[in-house]
Order: structure tokens, then C-alpha cells, then sequence
């Protein structure tokens, strides 16, 4: 009997859960890229963003689904922190119209719609029309399995240890919420958590206490949906995706806390405990935002420092382009400081790569590749950005600045791409386990010292314009090049007398290589700020 009802019940929630799936689906294509320009143009402001959220989320039903969508943003840089919260918070509120529904116990429509919706889904021609009659197959799915799973239970009640087992949720909340958490975790539904709990109340397998203690859980749980997104992404859409469980968790607390008195409350707004736990659901996701949303700010400055780290990756966005004084010779001073920006970014790839190349870092590798994503999104603003200011009617020297500019953020860009391809020599030597001689690795180190500090002070250079100081930098390239060409020959050296392995050569030369070139790009930044660049491109 017991394996028959659970093979049931996991019928039920099978269909269920593809019902709902089928449910956003069909409203997610009827909705279209609609949906997404609405995340994305109306959360400038926290209480919009709560409100979009959850608008958003009503239409498509699955808080989940807008949750992965605002970590997209974030990581796009279509969003911001602040906007992201605001945005789950109202996500969080809609979801709770799931279980809304399904507490009026309509499962007597769920055939009804079926037949509706897949007529309207397999013989309509128009995109539009199958959309919706997908989205109608799938709320009918979601009645007919919900009707399936409390049919399934309802002979769990001759079974007396999983009563005492439920009636344990009620008398201990926290096992309530546990287990709740963790059967969303693996179903990745807090509706279908929610639902189930609804069914257990319709045949009389729980009370209130256990089903809120469920629905508690359920909203920690649905949190795992964020975080699998946020892998792979920057610092801003993981701080995202932290948040949604930190302000889930948050307010579980709170109302573990105040448990007795949420259940009391709860009590008196509806007839029966199916109604009392949607709406337990609602209230629990309303007040839970209604707390925090004058916080708003002080929770995204904790998230910012529990979860450390500099936003870069392909959400980071330039930070002092200003389209606004496009026309005004400020323009330039915010290019010049986006370049800077550039600088000191590529500064940080250099010295990380040859680190990782060095001590084989996975982190070191790791941050360097996604600042490459930051230096190639900062080169195409700057270049945009200086061509529209082009236009204007710019002095002489004005315009020698903006060329300067350009051609300065294309070698800082090259920059960025040489210090990646250290980083992919690292990944060969760890792949293929070269080791490299107390020499080689002494004479790496002479060589980087000169190169780090050229650059280093090409960058100064472009901050404070000196020209005599940019003189003396172009002076000492011949310095690099006369070291690489010792390097060059003490290596073929040794790899002659034995002392060295030829794969481990390979990757020598290479390195000795590219640092030579990021020493010719370090010289091309001064020699942009003495103008010899330009003058040379003329004749």
C-alpha cells in the first residue's frame, strides 16, 4: 500500500510540476521579450521594482523564472543591486498566487482545460494562439495533479507514524522548515511544496502549525533555483542571487520567532486550513518585504560585504561616460578616466597572470579571464564614446587628446589579451605538469620586475601627463628588448647542455615574448601622451 500511494503521489506532483512548467512556458512566449523589456525598464526605482516583480511574476507564475531573469540582468548590467532586490522581493509576492489558486479547490476544471488548452495549443496556426492554449494545458495539468496527489494521501490516514510524523512539524517548527527547504531544494518549486502541504491539509493529514512550518521552508528552499544561476557570473549577479536567500532566510527567522502568534493571525483568515495556509503563504512573502523595503539600501551594503569582491565580468559597466556633457570638453576628462579605469584594471590582469604562471593559481586564472570580459566591454564604450565627441568642433590639441585616447585604449585592450594568454600558458603548464629551472623562473622574474614597472609608470604617465617622465619611459624599451635577447640566449643555453626541457622552453620563450610586448604597449601610452604617436602616424 505505502509504495502504491507514494508511486501515486509522485504521479501527482510529476504532473504538477510539468503543468506548471508548461504553465510559464506558454505564458512566457505569449509574453515575449515584452516581458523582459518590462524588467528591464521598470525597476529604476525599489517600490516599482517590487511591483514589477511581482507583476512579472504573476504572469508567468514561477518566481524562479523571474529570479534567473534578474541574475541575467545583473550580469548583463542591465540592472543594478538595488534594483535586483527590489525586483525578488516583488518576485517572492507573486509567487504566492500559486498557491492562491489552488486552495479554491477547482480540480473539478482540471479535464476542462486540458481539452481547451491543447485544442487551442495543437490546431491553431497562430503562435499567439498556441501560446495561450499551452498555458491553459498546463494550469489544467497543474489541477489534475494536484487532484491526483491528494486523492494518493488520502490513505496515509490509517497510517499512524506518519501522522505523528507530520504532527511533529507543529510541534517543532524548525523540523517543519527544514524539511520544507529541502523538499524545494530537490523539486525546485516552492509552489509544489506549498501545493503539497495544501493537499495534506484537504484530507486532514496536517493542521496549521505543520503546514506553515512547510511553507516556511518552502521559501528558503526556492532560493537554490538563483543560486544555480549565479554561477559562472560576476560579483553584482551573485551578491543577487545571495540576497534572494538571505531575505528568505531572514524572514523565516523572524516568523519561526513569532511563530504562535503568525499562526494565530493566520487562523482567522479563512474557513478552512487549505485557505489558511495560501494565504500564511502570502502573508509571510508581503510582510517579509513590507520589513525590509525601508532597509532597502542598508541589506544591498551588507550583501556587498559579506559577498566581497570588484564587479567585473561582462555586467560591468563603464563609470564615467556620461552622454550627457558628450558636448562639453568634460567629455574628455571622462574618457580619460575610463581609460585610467582601463589601466588600472589591466594592470591587475598583468600582475595576477604571471603570478598564476608562476605558482599555478586557479584563482589568479580565474579572475584574470574575467576581467578580460570588463576591458573588451570598456574599450568599445571608450571608442563610441570618443567618436561621437569627434564631432565636436575641438581645438587642435583637443583633438590630438582624443586620438591619443583611442589609440591608448586599444593598447590597454592588448594588454588585457596578453595577460589572458599568459594565463592560458599557465593552464598548459599545469595541464601537461612542466616544470621550469630555479634559473628560468629567477630570469621570468627580472623580466617581469622591468616590464610591471614600465607599464605601471605608463600608466602614471597617462594620469599626470609629464612629458619628461613619458620621455624617459620610451627611452628604456631598448632596455627590454636587450633583455629579452639575453633571456632568449641563456635559455637556448641551457636547453643545449641539457639543463632545461624543450616543452618547458616553449613556454618560456612564449612568456619572455609577451612581456616584451606589453613593454612595447606601455611605451606606445607615453608616447601618446608626448604626441610622438600621432606625429609618426602623419608622415
Amino acid at each position: 500500500m505505502s509504495i502504491a500511494v507514494g508511486l501515486q503521489l509522485l504521479g501527482g506532483l510529476g504532473l504538477f510540476l510539468f503543468g506548471i512548467a508548461k504553465m510559464a512556458e506558454g505564458l512566457q512566449n505569449a509574453a515575449g521579450d515584452r516581458l523582459r523589456r518590462i524588467l528591464e525598464l521598470f525597476t529604476s526605482r525599489p517600490i516599482i521594482a517590487i511591483l514589477t516583480g511581482a507583476l512579472a511574476t504573476m504572469i508567468i507564475q514561477s518566481s524562479s523564472s523571474t529570479t534567473v531573469m534578474v541574475v541575467g540582468f545583473v550580469n548583463a548590467g542591465l540592472m543594478n543591486l538595488t534594483q535586483a532586490v527590489g525586483t525578488i522581493m516583488g518576485a517572492n509576492i507573486g509567487t504566492t498566487i500559486t498557491a492562491q489558486i489552488v486552495a479554491f479547490q477547482i480540480t473539478d476544471f482540471a479535464l476542462p482545460l486540458i481539452g481547451v488548452g491543447a485544442i487551442l495549443n495543437f490546431l491553431s496556426r497562430r503562435k499567439t494562439v498556441q501560446n495561450v492554449g499551452l498555458s491553459i494545458l498546463g494550469f489544467g495539468m497543474l489541477f489534475f495533479g494536484m487532484g491526483i496527489m491528494s486523492d494518493s494521501i488520502a490513505p496515509l490516514k490509517e497510517y499512524e507514524s506518519f501522522i505523528n510524523m507530520l504532527v511533529k512539524f507543529g510541534q517543532n517548527p524548525l523540523l517543519g522548515v527544514l524539511v520544507g527547504a529541502l523538499f524545494t531544494l530537490i523539486i525546485q518549486s516552492s509552489s509544489a511544496t506549498t501545493s503539497v502541504a495544501i493537499a495534506l491539509s484537504l484530507q486532514g493529514l496536517i493542521d496549521l502549525p505543520s503546514g506553515i512550518a512547510l511553507t516556511l521552508g518552502a521559501n528558503i528552499g526556492t532560493c537554490i533555483t538563483a543560486l544555480l544561476a549565479s554561477f559562472g557570473t560576476n560579483v553584482t549577479a551573485k551578491r543577487a542571487a545571495v540576497a534572494h536567500v538571505l531575505f528568505n532566510f531572514f524572514g523565516a527567522v523572524i516568523f519561526l520567532i513569532l511563530f504562535k502568534p503568525f499562526t494565530y493571525v493566520v487562523t482567522h483568515t479563512g474557513t478552512t486550513v487549505a485557505r489558511q495556509l495560501a494565504n500564511a503563504h502570502t502573508i509571510f512573502n508581503v510582510t517579509n518585504t513590507i520589513v525590509l523595503f525601508p532597509f532597502i539600501n542598508q541589506f544591498v551594503a551588507f550583501i556587498e560585504r559579506i559577498v566581497p569582491g570588484e564587479d567585473f565580468g561582462p555586467g560591468s559597466k563603464p563609470q564615467f561616460l556620461d552622454r550627457n556633457i558628450l558636448n562639453t570638453p568634460a567629455a574628455l576628462i571622462a574618457a580619460t578616466n575610463e581609460t585610467l579605469r582601463m589601466c588600472d584594471i589591466s594592470l591587475t590582469m598583468l600582475q595576477n597572470s604571471f603570478r598564476a604562471f608562476i605558482t599555478g593559481d586557479q584563482e589568479l586564472m580565474e579572475d584574470v579571464l574575467a576581467k578580460e570580459e570588463t576591458i573588451n566591454k570598456l574599450e568599445r564604450e571608450i571608442v563610441s564614446y570618443l567618436t561621437a565627441a569627434a564631432d565636436n568642433p575641438w581645438t587642435t590639441k583637443q583633438h590630438q587628446k582624443i586620438t591619443g585616447l583611442l589609440h591608448s585604449a586599444h593598447d590597454v585592450e592588448r594588454v588585457a589579451d596578453l595577460s589572458t594568454n599568459i594565463v592560458e600558458l599557465a593552464q598548459a603548464r599545469i595541464k601537461h605538469h612542466v616544470s621550469l629551472s630555479d634559473k628560468a623562473v629567477e630570469e621570468l622574474e627580472t623580466m617581469f620586475a622591468k616590464v610591471e614597472s614600465i607599464y605601471s609608470r605608463a600608466i602614471e604617465v597617462l594620469r599626470t601627463e609629464q612629458i619628461q617622465a613619458a620621455e624617459n619611459l620610451i627611452a628604456e624599451d631598448d632596455e627590454v628588448d636587450r633583455m629579452d635577447k639575453q633571456f632568449r640566449e641563456s635559455h637556448i643555453n641551457r636547453l643545449n647542455e641539457g639543463k632545461c626541457h624543450p616543452e618547458a622552453g616553449v613556454l618560456y620563450l612564449d612568456v619572455i615574448s609577451t612581456l616584451e610586448r606589453v613593454a612595447d604597449h606601455g611605451t606606445n601610452l607615453a608616447e601618446a601622451v608626448t604626441g610622438a604617436l600621432i606625429a609618426a602616424k602623419n608622415e
